[in-house]
């Protein structure tokens, strides 16, 4: 068994960014590691908070939080994306700091989240190696590397519609489908990806949140070298899934959530669930479309429904008679429970009760669902998760897409018919069967010898590579 190691990971701004390091540092310790979790704390309330990381740190006490205290500098103003770029950039001494007072030997190596790219510069200067850890897709990750390099001949995905991207070694992707922040080339959300995704391939290798069986295509891409043109691709470890066992993170004060009773007392495979992350907000409109749809498919369901997104500073708790049909709640009661804002969903999607998810593809929630087996009804919102909606249902077989989810409005009449679907048809039957393998497969990756533990080993020994390596420059 090699030696303990000792890691600081690096988390960029955002929940849907820390809960993943999370998971990877619970992944690190449980191999007998040493683990420091180096947390930005900028002046800006979109970020995550200190709250989140006390609350964190008291569910999870073997793992050493460090709240870095960002200087002021970036503009208020300035779009998130940016901002989120200039804040990291500029803790780069506050990051360098925590490394140069580690005791001796100091830090094996630093971990750093897919838009933490400046801590490159901090990682060269000290020389502690480098690597990236990829929360999302392997397919992502593909795209990305790629798109520094392809993107400049193209005109702007906005202005692309339904027209097919191309990256090599990939399936075609609608430019509807590329990520939002990246919809208009001359942006500068845009510009910040771009070079964002330019620096990857600097850090050591790149520890992806996926296993092998899963993805083949983009891992065959990235093994063969044609996502970046003209210099090395990363050696990529698929480490995953590692995913979030339920506890820890929630905000249900250490008591069961209503939910899960109400769950425990409905058939084995009978509900549809429908939570869309942290952001995931919809329309009153939009809302409505939901409900009726969701009532006249017939089928249980359990839904966490946040306030209109123009509403939530007015209404951070949503007034459901207001927000849905009239009568909704009434007639649908007993077979259908609809929460405000938040459900347990690491917890609920494990649940026999539950049968289908309506997601917004998120990774982590897609490889939750993966590990429980479930069949996805993709509704993509924001982020890469238009990207993960292709790759799910066209490569993975896991999911359907609901339609018209790119245009802002998805019509009752199609809420029902992907239920019915998924619930009701040999389609449906044949996506179960497809994800009971995954979920089979995804056992085996993390288990003692499968792929994603040889993965983790021969990360290990690339590090040590690295440090000896490093150690012969310095003689030298």
């Amino acid at each position: 068994m090699a030696p303990a190691k000792t890691f600081v990971l690096y988390p960029s701004l955002g929940v849907g960014h820390l809960i993943p390091m999370v998971e990877l540092t619970k992944h690190l310790l449980r191999h007998g590691h040493n683990v420091v979790v180096a947390v930005v704390d900028p002046p800006d309330s979109n970020a995550v908070s200190a709250d989140m990381v006390a609350r964190l740190a008291a569910a999870n006490p073997s793992i050493d939080f460090r709240l870095l205290p960002a200087p002021p500098g970036p503009d208020p103003a300035a779009h998130p994306v940016k901002r989120s770029l200039d804040t990291l950039r500029l803790a780069n001494p506050v990051l360098r700091d925590l490394l140069l007072s580690m005791p001796a030997p100091g830090a094996d190596a630093l971990l750093l989240d897919m838009f933490c790219v400046d801590a490159l510069d901090v990682a060269a200067e000290i020389a502690v190696p480098a690597y990236f850890f990829f929360a999302s897709a392997a397919g992502d990750l593909a795209v990305f590397l790629n798109l520094p390099y392809s993107y400049s001949d193209l005109p702007s995905f906005k202005d692309m519609g339904d027209t097919l991207v191309r990256c090599p070694g990939m399936p075609p992707v609608r430019a509807v489908d590329m990520p939002l922040t990246m919809q208009d080339k001359e942006s500068g959300p845009t510009k910040v990806r771009l070079y964002q995704f330019r620096r990857i391939p600097e850090g050591r290798g790149v520890l992806v949140n996926t296993f092998d069986w899963l993805e083949p295509n983009a891992l065959k891409a990235l093994a063969d070298g044609v996502c970046v043109p003209g210099r090395p691709t990363p050696t990529v470890f698929c480490i995953g899934p590692l995913v979030n066992d339920g506890a820890g993170i929630g905000d249900g004060g250490g008591k069961r959530h209503e939910c899960l009773a109400w769950l425990d007392a409905q058939p084995e495979k009978s509900v549809v669930l429908l939570c869309f992350g942290s952001k995931g907000a919809f329309s009153a409109a939009q809302l409505k479309e939901i409900a009726r749809g969701l009532e006249s498919s017939g089928h249980r369901f359990l839904w966490a429904v946040r306030s209109p997104p123009e509403e939530q500073s007015e209404f951070p708790q949503p007034d459901l008679e207001r927000l849905l049909p009239a009568g909704f709640l009434e007639r649908t009661r007993g077979r259908g429970m609809v929460v405000k804002n938040w459900v347990p969903q690491a917890e609920v999607v494990q649940h026999v009760a539950v049968g289908a998810f309506v997601t917004h593809c998120g990774w982590n929630s897609t490889l939750e669902a993966i590990m429980s087996g479930l069949p996805m009804i993709c509704w993509p919102l924001y982020a890469e998760q238009g990207l993960n909606k292709v790759f799910m249902v066209e490569e993975m077989k896991i999911a359907v897409a609901l339609a018209g989810y790119e245009t802002g409005m998805v019509k009752a009449e199609e809420v029902e018919a992907k239920v019915r679907l998924v619930m009701e048809t040999g389609e449906g039957a044949k996506l179960r069967e497809t994800l009971a393998e995954a979920r089979k497969m995804a056992v085996d990756a993390i288990g003692a010898g499968g792929s994603s533990e040889v993965a983790f080993a021969e990360f290990l020994r690339d590090l040590e590579d690295s440090r000896m390596e490093n150690s012969i420059e310095q003689a030298v």
